[in-house]
């Protein structure tokens, strides 16, 4: 993480990244890192979302505008082992809710937008829109912006193993291993060498390791090149909490960094996603949008300075807690909430004592704004913040809304 500091200020010119709040937006100013001093400002996405192009369940047009009009910066349509290219016709189900659904794109987009034919069973197919057609529409300088992406799925003798590449410039094929680590790390191996190959910001991060509980600990320690995976995943059915024979995200997150730390290899960094698939119906049982997402803190809305400042560790992840204030100078992570009133906030401080088999809570702060001094004895400290507000969109109706502030470690 960068040295930064974090203030409210008000909009000059730029789109407000809370479009349903207003006036005010949230502005992080580089203190150390650019000489320049340029303003740098909080960008809020989301990384992981499903369409028709594979086994979503909305056109990517609907999907695009909901993500734009809701709130976000940037977005992506990350469909398994596709790039949304070339022609691909879909029949649409005769569930009553997703006719419906078509009615409302043909009214929103207009007939001669949407391409449509009837097969020899009298069913409704529609051709899908590629990005190059979609992107258009919404993409918008300082505005909005639709990242390509692509979720390699493959697996291991029924682990799946599912890998987004984001800001791919070239469909990825998955291949197989020999072990669920050699899958692993083959696919993100594909990932770094298109990364190199063009000479573009491609950021890999490995998604709900839970899933199946098929990429533990062990498999992700042996791991070499990933910098980035699913703390949070909004799918009711990748396990986040873990279970009695499980680790959860976050325990996976710290034994993996504590291992990384060990060997000198950079920590890993956790993101929230929604993995959006459902669109028409809400409810824990379904994978709905608006779950978990990432503000960056970047200098432009471009892909490039986005996936630059994440691999700088210049974010965090959030299911619903805005900050209003972050900062790492002096060895010293502050953090401050932008609280919402009524609700209470407590800040967790979590990092690893050198010489110790696991980590800790360092320290808990009931409030809006804390402190914690990192010393040279912490391989590294985070930090979470938990309100006492849930959300009826949540799929666990125990989960409260969060913040997960990436590790730091000590500056000599």
């Amino acid at each position: 993480m960068c040295i930064l500091e974090a203030s409210i200020c008000k909009s000059n010119g730029m789109k407000a990244f809370q479009q349903l709040t207003g006036a005010l937006m949230l502005c992080l100013f580089v203190v150390a890192c650019a000489p320049s001093d340029k303003p740098t400002h909080w960008f809020k996405g989301n990384l992981h979302a499903h369409s028709y192009w594979s086994d979503g369940n909305e056109f990517p047009e609907v999907i695009m505008e909901w993500y734009k009009t809701n709130g976000y910066d940037f977005t992506v349509l990350s469909d398994h082992n596709t790039l949304a290219e070339g022609d691909k016709w879909i029949t649409l189900s005769k569930q009553t809710y997703l006719q419906e659904g078509f009615e409302n794109y043909v009214k929103a987009y207009g007939e001669d937008w949407v391409e449509q034919r009837m097969d020899t069973a009298g069913n409704i197919q529609v051709k899908l829109k590629t990005y190059d057609e979609y992107k258009g529409l919404f993409n918008a300088p300082g505005e909005f912006l639709i990242v390509p992406s692509e979720e390699i799925t493959t697996g291991f003798e029924g682990k799946p193993v599912h890998i987004n590449a984001t800001n791919i410039q070239e469909r990825i094929a998955p291949v197989s291993g020999q072990s669920i680590i050699d899958v692993i790390q083959q696919n993100l191996n594909q990932i770094h060498q298109q990364r190199e190959a063009l000479n573009r910001p491609i950021m890999a991060h490995l998604n709900h390791p839970n899933f199946y509980y098929s990429n533990g600990i062990s498999d992700i320690i042996e791991l070499n090149g990933l910098t980035f995976f699913e703390v949070y995943n909004g799918h009711p059915m990748v396990n986040n909490a873990g279970d009695s024979a499980h680790a959860s995200t976050e325990q996976i997150w710290d034994q993996v960094n504590i291992a990384y730390s060990a060997v000198g290899k950079r920590l890993l960094y956790g993101l929230a996603t929604d993995d959006s698939h459902q669109y028409h119906r809400s409810g824990k049982q379904y994978a709905n949008a608006g779950r978990g997402w990432v503000m960056v803190a970047a200098d432009s809305l471009a892909a490039g300075s986005l996936i630059k400042a994440m691999e700088e560790g210049d974010f965090y992840a959030s299911t619903g807690v805005n900050l209003s204030r972050l900062s790492f100078r002096d060895n010293r992570l502050k953090v401050q909430v932008d609280s919402v009133a009524g609700t209470a906030y407590t800040i967790n401080f979590i990092g690893h004592k050198k010489g110790e088999q696991s980590s800790a809570t360092l320290a808990s702060v009931q409030g809006v704004e804390a402190t914690f001094e990192v010393t040279e004895d912490y391989s590294f400290v985070r930090a979470v913040v938990t309100s006492n507000k849930t959300n009826p969109n949540f799929f666990d109706e125990l989960e409260f809304e969060k913040a997960w502030i990436q590790p730091v470690v000590y500056q000599k």
